[in-house]
């Protein structure tokens, strides 16, 4: 039985001689679509050598071209696909971290439809140096003298600490030595930079004194690591920046701070607990300071660099600042967020990270009540639907130990499980991610504007 169906399966040519075959030339190319026709009769061959098919049914021709359309269709989808984040984690990294304001969007279409002048000088006619602009902003919006940018804050930590203490030791608190995501960790990014460890202090305590004590003729750089990612409460103490950089300028060594999300304005402002903003520490004296673009700044993925003139000259002038540097994608977003931080007069309503994490808990509930109307009429009798409090996290390593008081829809069912429930969500088009908790499926409203969003749907 095997052998006649395998006798009995059309060529490649015919499949593409037929009258579908013909139409797909008119969409895709055509060795692509050979190729998928190709993949499609292999798979077959496997499963009837496998015993998997051995109905002649399973084989006919029009059967197959079903399925190469099928193949087809779903390798024309793209990957990177719009999911509603109802997870309760507004910076989720999972899910592409910051929304970016209108004006970034904008400002990425125009940059990535026509050319643009990335690295020309409209003034004098001759080349410019592409992170120019966003220099301008950052040094106004923080008081330094200079600064640059590149693909990410793992990547500023590397390349300043590369620029600052290549060959040298690189004195760290070991209660700052953090994982900042991804099993990246601050020790590896050292190791990598071509500087030498040395750690100093307990995990919990450290004084001036180890600092003072791990001073040697080789120490090249002071570097404070901001534990945005994790709180240590208790018995505890750290060396605050200001101490550090004493220590830094009685010995002649730079001192570099990683504020990790960073801060513009005072967080405070919008009712949330206060991060270290960039300004104070270039106030307090630190050379040079790297947070993220995409966290709680709202903007594109980027990693900042702000501070002296000499320092921030020293990084840039590195050929490891090339080999990580923006786009004009990322450059055109960026600068559009900066110019919403220096000019807009209301950035609550202006930054989309912003204006999650100060929405009101009345306009929540408002979203929360509808969408449970609609959620309970679309999935049916098997499932029920209630309108609980909740807690948001801001996410990405941001506020660790801090929420924000949300309204959250749970979802639950006799017939099906939690998990189950979730990969329905996650089968809508468009996904959408929620959170299990106590075996019970959570969506949060925090993040959702319209009740529709939470509908689940086919694409």
């Amino acid at each position: 039985m095997s052998a006649s169906l395998l006798r009995s399966l059309p060529s490649v040519d015919r499949l593409l001689s037929t009258e579908r075959g013909q139409r797909w030339f008119g969409t895709y190319a055509h060795d692509y679509v050979t190729a998928t026709c190709r993949a499609v009769l292999d798979h077959i061959r496997r499963d009837i050598q496998e015993g998997r098919l051995t109905s002649t049914e399973d084989v006919v021709q029009e059967r197959i071209l079903e399925s190469v359309d099928a193949r087809l269709a779903v390798t024309r989808e793209p990957h990177l696909l719009r999911v509603v984040n109802a997870s309760g984690t507004i910076l989720h990294t999972n899910l592409g971290r910051a929304i970016l304001a209108q004006a970034a969007v904008d400002a990425v279409v125009t940059v990535a439809s026509q050319a643009t002048n990335l690295e020309f000088d409209l003034e004098r006619g001759a080349r410019g140096r592409r992170e120019s602009e966003v220099e301008k902003l950052l040094t106004a919006l923080t008081g330094a003298e200079a600064a640059t940018v590149v693909n990410n804050n793992a990547a500023a930590v590397l390349v300043g600490v590369n620029s600052l203490a290549a060959g040298k030791e690189v004195i760290v608190s070991r209660g700052e030595l953090v994982e900042i995501g991804g099993a990246f960790r601050i020790p590896e990014i050292v190791a990598r930079s071509g500087a030498v460890l040395r750690e100093v202090g307990t995990t919990n305590r450290t004084h001036p004194s180890d600092y003072e004590r791990a001073i040697g003729p080789n120490t090249g750089l002071l570097l404070k690591v901001h534990t945005s990612n994790y709180r240590i409460v208790g018995f505890s103490s750290e060396v605050s920046l200001p101490q550090l950089v004493s220590i830094g300028r009685a010995h002649r060594i730079p001192v570099m701070e990683d504020l990790g999300s960073g801060a513009l304005v005072d967080l405070s402002r919008f009712g949330l607990p206060k991060e270290p903003l960039v300004s104070e520490s270039l106030v307090d004296g630190a050379d040079v300071v790297t947070f993220s673009g995409d966290k709680l700044l709202g903007g594109p993925q980027s990693g900042l660099i702000a501070g002296a003139r000499a320092r921030v000259d020293a990084i840039r002038e590195n050929p490891l600042h090339r080999a990580v540097r923006c786009d004009k994608m990322t450059l055109a977003a960026l600068a559009a967020t900066l110019r919403l931080y220096q000019q807009s007069p209301d950035l609550a309503r202006d930054i989309p990270t912003l204006r999650y994490f100060t929405r009101p808990l009345d306009e929540i509930a408002i979203i929360a009540e509808e969408a449970s109307r609609l959620l309970s009429d679309a999935l049916g009798p098997f499932y029920r639907v209630s309108v609980e409090d909740g807690a948001s996290q801001v996410g990405s390593g941001a506020l660790p130990v801090d929420t924000l008081p949300t309204k959250v829809l749970a979802v639950v069912s006799d017939e099906f499980s939690a998990d189950e429930i979730a990969g329905r969500f996650r089968s809508a088009r468009p996904a959408i991610i929620g959170r299990i908790k106590d075996d019970r499926f959570l969506l949060d409203v925090r993040t959702v504007f319209d009740p529709n969003d939470l509908v689940p749907r086919q694409g």
